[in-house]
C-alpha cells in the first residue's frame, strides 16, 4: 500500500512558524514521524511539499495512479484551493485531511474547507501527531473496504 502524504504553502516552515499554533517541531520531524508510524503499519509513503498550487496539482495528478490513498494538509489552499479539491476528486483516491492548528477554533475564513466534503476524515488541533494519526486513519479506511 503507498499513501501520498501532501503538505501546501508554508508547511516547510514548520518549526519557525507561529509556534502558538504550529509547535516547534519541523517538517522533517514530522515527517520522520510519519515515517516510523508508516513502517510499524507496513505501508510505503511518498511525501510532496510545495508553496504552488500547479505544482501539488501536477503532483496528484501524476501519482494518484500508483497510490492508495492520500492525506493533505493544504495550508492556505484548505480554504480557496478549488483547483487541488477537483485534483483529489479526479484522483479517485480516499483522502485523509490533516492540520496541526484547530482551524475550527481559528479565524473565521480558516473555518472552511474545500477538500472536508470529499474527505473520508478530518483531523485537526493535535499538532505534528495529527499526521500519524492521519496516516493510521486513512490505512485502516482503505485496509476496511479491501476487506
Amino acid at each position: 500500500m503507498r499513501i501520498l502524504i501532501l503538505n501546501g504553502p508554508n508547511l516547510n516552515l514548520l518549526g519557525a512558524r507561529d509556534k502558538s499554533h504550529y509547535g516547534d517541531k519541523t517538517l522533517d520531524d514530522v515527517l520522520t514521524d510519519v515515517k516510523d508510524t508508516a513502517g510499524r503499519l507496513g505501508v510505503d509513503i511518498d511525501h510532496f511539499q510545495s508553496n504552488h498550487e500547479g505544482k501539488l496539482i501536477d503532483y496528484i495528478q501524476q501519482e494518484s495512479g500508483n497510490s492508495d490513498g492520500i492525506v493533505i494538509n493544504g495550508g492556505a489552499l484548505t480554504h480557496y484551493g478549488l483547483s487541488v479539491k477537483d485534483a483529489l476528486t479526479d484522483a479517485k483516491l480516499p483522502v485523509v485531511e490533516i492540520h496541526i492548528s484547530n482551524i475550527h477554533s481559528r479565524e473565521k475564513y480558516r473555518q472552511h474547507s474545500v477538500v472536508e466534503y470529499l474527505a473520508v476524515g478530518q483531523i485537526a488541533g493535535l499538532g505534528w501527531r495529527g499526521y500519524s494519526l492521519a496516516l493510521e486513519s486513512i490505512v485502516e479506511h482503505i485496509r476496511s473496504i479491501q476487506s
